[in-house]
């Protein structure tokens, strides 16, 4: 502790409610001792924080809100720490309840959706207010899967038709001889990432239902050329691995009665060298076109494991370092929380080497 140590304690009232907001055995109140840096620990229903003021500070705001929440029958779980306390310390106006009280309900049975950090909740509130929305930022930040639960949820109020979901099919060129199988064969491992989220977010007899109605559609997005896409929710993953050609082809499929969301990550992509991606150049082209919303994530935002925060800023760092001609610095990785400084954040595609021959490239999913 580098000043001098500060120290508060909140009183829980009762053992019911000191078990719903310390989780089983501790965990919740172990994994916000690591994410804050400080010392927590329970002793009968009083919790102890000691620490540096401000990550004690930060400790017990979360901790005030999180008894709100766990006495209105809402408790926190370990996996809501790390990014709950990410989104405190990132905006101190912001609060635990607005974050969690924000949710997508899919439909009955299921559990809603709630966006984990500020920036999510403008992102959703940005796919609810225009007809084309651009998700853009490193992986783990929710793109997808959110604008994948915002489908889901309009499908089942019927505000549309269907569903189509659809991303690039990118191996050096999209040479997809390589794959054994027929054209399905080949493109559902590209595919499989946009599948495994929608079955977190309906029942598989309910999926296969609407598939077979057609009102569920998952395809590559060479398939939606000369297609008009009218009363559907229509989400393009993995832009940045679109030419300039495709995403204007698949921009101008949109009709009447449809909402689009394109997510992407402009920082990964797939594209032989030289090939300008297609998300760059959207970003560039319509930035000022009304209707169209711009929503881009930082690290801030990875709802992850921790772990994959520091991953995203340690490779921003070093492609900021490798535009200025340095070579990859030691320093010591960022401990969790922390941001990189101002400028540290880039949206830049690194340069990419095709696959070897008879190489294939795996998909990934947001």
């Amino acid at each position: 502790m580098s000043q001098a140590a500060a120290y508060k304690t909140i009183n829980l009232e009762n053992s019911d409610l000191a078990l719903s907001v310390s989780g089983p055995h501790s965990a919740v109140l172990r994994e916000l001792s690591e994410q804050s840096r400080t010392q927590v620990s329970l002793r009968g229903t009083d919790v102890h924080i000691l620490g540096d003021p401000d990550d004690v500070e930060l400790a017990h705001r979360f901790l005030e809100q999180a008894v709100e929440l766990a006495a209105q029958g809402n408790p926190l779980s370990v996996m809501d720490v790390a990014h709950s306390l990410r989104g405190l310390r990132h905006n101190p106006e912001s609060s635990l309840a607005d974050l969690l009280d924000r949710v997508i309900l899919v439909g009955a049975g299921r559990r809603p959706i709630a966006p984990k950090t500020e920036a999510q909740a403008r992102y959703i509130e940005s796919i609810r207010t225009h007809d084309l929305t651009f998700g853009i930022g490193p992986a783990g930040t929710g793109k997808t899967y959110l604008a994948m639960a915002m489908a889901a949820a309009a499908l089942v109020k019927h505000q549309v038709k269907r569903i189509i979901l659809t991303r690039p099919a990118v191996e050096a060129g999209e040479r997809l001889g390589f794959l054994p199988g027929d054209l399905a064969d080949k493109v559902n491992p590209y595919l499989r990432p946009l599948h495994d989220a929608l079955g977190d977010m309906m029942d598989y007899e309910k999926i296969q239902q609407f598939r077979s109605r057609a009102q569920i559609e998952v395809a590559p997005l060479a398939f939606m050329r000369g297609r008009t896409l009218s009363d559907a929710f229509v989400i393009l993953d993995e832009a940045q691995n679109a030419t300039s050609d495709q995403m204007k082809m698949f921009l101008t499929r949109m009709g009447y009665g449809s909402k689009v969301v394109v997510t992407g990550d402009v920082t990964q992509t797939d594209l032989p060298r030289g090939a300008r991606s297609g998300l760059e150049g959207a970003r560039a082209i319509l930035r000022n076109v009304p209707g169209v919303a711009f929503h881009h994530f930082t690290d801030v935002d990875v709802v992850r494991h921790p772990l994959v925060q520091r991953i995203v800023v340690a490779y921003e760092r070093a492609e900021a370092q490798a535009t200025l001609g340095e070579r990859p610095s030691e320093r010591p990785s960022e401990r969790p929380g922390e941001t990189p400084a101002a400028g540290e954040v880039l949206e830049r595609a690194p340069d990419t080497q095709p696959a070897p021959p008879g190489g294939t490239l795996r998909p990934e999913s947001d």
